[in-house]
């Protein structure tokens, strides 16, 4: 199998809210200084997933993300975790794109690493949770895309694949390629070796830009976004307490149920 997949690096969801600052007249989050970067939860499930076929029924495994240099640590973890290539798409033009932009990009890098039997993705980003990039590239790329899989086995020559649906499971077969956004139920990532760290840490990243691509500036990054953000803001919360007292403390009960049916909650 030909297995590609999609990882994005994200603030560590770890750091506390409170390190966050909203610049809501830039619209833009004010990240803590010396903040960690790891690889999204969600990716991490989609790559063991994928060492997983790799692993049962052989072929490479190639990981992809778009960023800056920063990106490479997590690209280098990927590569110590198993994967066989990483190529990161790290271009000015890029910045600062949304989900159809970030698609676009990633699906025409697809098409010109050569023929694919299947594209994993995590079934959303922990920093956005828009949910939005893999069936963007299934797309683009005119394949099945499915959200969000719990599980993916080969079967001969076809895929089949557990979907989540309220309430239980559906089970689907697919012809690939295809394009599959999992979840995290199933598919612990795996912890790299101190040997494959070191080795991984030596590793060669394929570098890719725009000029590569054979796409324009006014296609991606902000100048080809097709979202506006009109506003980014900290959600303020405020609750209350209201104490209900009665002597004996026998009528409290009584006291609370006609409260709260005066505010219509029974």
């Amino acid at each position: 199998m030909d297995i590609i997949v999609t990882v994005k690096q994200v603030s560590d969801p770890e750091i506390p809210p409170a390190f966050f600052k909203v610049d809501e007249a830039a619209r833009q989050v004010l990240l803590p200084p010396g903040m960690s970067w790891v690889m999204n939860g969600y990716d991490a499930n989609a790559l063991e997933a994928g060492l997983r076929l790799k692993e049962l029924h052989g072929g490479k495994l190639t990981v992809i993300s778009l960023g800056d240099y920063k990106v490479r640590d997590t690209l280098k973890r990927a590569l110590a975790m198993g994967a066989d290539q990483a190529i990161l798409l790290d271009d000015p033009a890029f910045a600062d794109g949304d989900s159809y932009t970030t698609a676009l990009v990633l699906a025409e890098v697809i098409k010109k690493n050569g023929s694919f039997d299947l594209i994993l993705s995590g079934r959303q980003a922990s920093d956005t949770d828009a949910g939005q990039v893999h069936l963007g590239i299934a797309e683009l790329l005119g394949i099945p895309g499915i959200v969000p899989v719990l599980k993916v086995e080969k079967t001969g020559d076809t895929l089949q694949v557990e979907r989540l649906v309220e309430g239980g499971l559906q089970v689907l077969e697919v012809q690939p390629p295809a394009a599959l956004g999992i979840s995290s139920e199933f598919y612990e990532p795996r912890n790299p070796s101190v040997r494959n760290l070191v080795t991984a840490g030596r590793s060669q990243i394929q570098i890719l830009g725009l000029a590569d691509l054979g796409l324009t500036a006014s296609q991606v990054g902000k100048s080809g976004a097709r979202c506006q953000l009109r506003r980014l803001f900290i959600e303020a919360r405020e609750s209350c307490v209201e104490l209900i007292e009665s002597d004996p403390s026998a009528g409290a009960g009584i006291k609370l149920a006609e409260r709260l049916h005066d505010e219509k909650l029974i």
